[in-house]
């Protein structure tokens, strides 16, 4: 076993990540929207619905083989 697949956050806080509240911007008017599960993918500026995902602030680091 590699242990591939297998995700670990190691805090256990599942549900308050799932709750959380995740930052687009708009791919027409680059106007930062806050949605949370559940909410119409749609800006609340303009009506565009192409939004992009704000890149995390969190190190993203992977293994080459």
């Amino acid at each position: 076993m590699s242990g591939y697949g297998q995700a670990s956050t190691g805090s256990g806080n599942v549900q308050q990540e799932v709750d959380k509240p995740v930052q687009y911007i708009c791919g027409d008017c680059a106007f930062k929207v806050v949605l949370k599960r559940g909410d119409p993918i749609r800006c609340t500026d303009c009506g565009y619905r192409v939004l992009y995902k704000e890149r995390t602030n969190r190190m993203v680091q992977f293994e080459a083989r």
